[in-house]
């Protein structure tokens, strides 16, 4: 059998934030065909999984100055018109290096891959898109309408229109999708992407490093809750702000690690959280996984929220929202709690439960850990090349 090359084409440096170790898991997956990868994109670091999977990948790292963004000019207030421009040059490259190459397979992700997919489709190799989310329009209207809310204004971020009809072109040229949870699966049928395209594999997540701490905190004082992300609007942290309100500020505090994000959301925290017990850092997550007793994402879509899955993996019982992926991971009042979207009354019911049962909290961390080892371990790597090749 003649040797094959798989062209493997993604948006965000691997191994860096949640796109990142998607792509991360992604090369390795493929990686672990035994075939040769060729990766397409904006480079990677060498920490878990690239570091122990990435022996048959070649990576090309996309040129610095076809970026074509400066960071302070007038265009940063539109970072959807910045997003899909990078995006397109970044696709424009790779499809030019794809066509040199002449794989026999090809695996992009959304945003980046359309240029490849139009190649592919002319050429007849097969292609597989791996979609990170939910369908890109969903993705847009919880943005537009969560900042037509809370910001007053016309959302002009990622994504926009024009990226939209971009990523619904790449679901039509695509043979195959990968998505890595029932919840997006569903939303991208809901926008009307054909079921029998749509393929559901697990994303794995570092066991070792998300690990429970050696020794549990004493459940005394406030209920100790973790958020770890951005300050964003999708990730609904305003909802949570208002439950712990609901609440009463002694009886909860909450500690983010994440960036404050745009000047909105920046703005909307510092008014959101006046009272509050609430800090927010950047950095290493895990320390915060470790000192929590309840982690809390109230995110309004969300493919494969890592951070639910970290917290899981390091010891933690988790409230999720309905509208996201790891709502499948959470066994109710026995690993975590799942609450609708947009309902800090929800939220601070949960808490209430929490704080009355606040004993049984170690334990159901203990169940949520054995959830993820059996869900998210190495064995994704050869799932999904076992896809991938099937």
């Amino acid at each position: 059998m003649l040797p094959k090359d798989i062209a493997f084409v993604y948006g965000s440096q691997a191994g860096i934030g949640g796109l990142g170790i998607q792509a991360a898991n992604a090369a390795c997956g493929l990686s672990s065909t035994g075939e040769s990868v060729h990766a397409f994109g904006p480079g990677h670091i060498n920490r878990w999984p690239l570091s122990v999977q990435t022996k048959n990948i070649r990576w090309s790292g996309f040129p610095q100055h076809h970026n074509g963004t400066k960071r302070f000019n007038w265009r940063r207030w539109f970072h959807g018109r910045l997003q899909l421009e990078r995006d397109s040059h970044l696709g424009k490259w790779a499809a030019d290096e794809i066509r040199r190459l002449r794989p026999t397979h090809c695996y992009a992700f959304t945003q980046v891959a359309l240029e490849t997919l139009q190649w592919a489709k002319t050429t007849g190799v097969p292609s597989i898109l791996e979609s990170p989310n939910g369908h890109i329009r969903n993705f847009r209207e919880v943005y537009k309408t969560e900042s037509a809310s809370w910001c007053g204004s016309q959302f002009r971020g990622h994504p926009s229109p024009r990226m939209v009809e971009r990523v619904e072109r790449e679901y039509e040229l695509a043979d195959r999708i990968r998505v890595s949870s029932q919840w997006a699966k569903q939303s991208l049928i809901n926008g009307g992407v054909p079921a029998n395209k749509i393929s559901v594999v697990q994303q794995p997540v570092d066991l070792e490093t998300f690990s429970p701490a050696m020794i549990s905190g004493k459940a005394e004082g406030p209920l100790r809750l973790c958020l770890v992300g951005s300050l964003d609007l999708r990730k609904g942290f305003v909802y949570l702000l208002r439950a712990m309100r609901l609440i009463g500020p002694k009886y909860v505090s909450l500690e983010i690690v994440g960036a404050t994000g745009t000047r909105c959301c920046a703005n909307l925290f510092k008014e959101e959280s006046r009272g509050l017990q609430t800090t927010v850092s950047v950095g290493n997550p895990i320390p915060a996984y470790r000192r929590a007793e309840l982690f809390v994402l109230p995110t309004l879509e969300d493919g494969s929220p890592f951070a639910v899955a970290e917290a899981m993996a390091c010891g933690l019982p988790a409230v999720v929202t309905t509208s996201c992926g790891s709502s499948e991971w959470v066994r109710a009042g026995e690993s975590g709690w799942l609450v609708p979207p947009r309902e800090p009354e929800a939220i601070a019911n949960v808490l209430e439960i929490a704080l009355a049962h606040r004993h049984i909290l170690e334990s159901m961390g203990q169940q949520a850990r054995r959830d993820t080892e059996a869900r998210a371990g190495a064995v994704c790597f050869p799932a999904l090349a076992e896809w991938v090749t099937g």
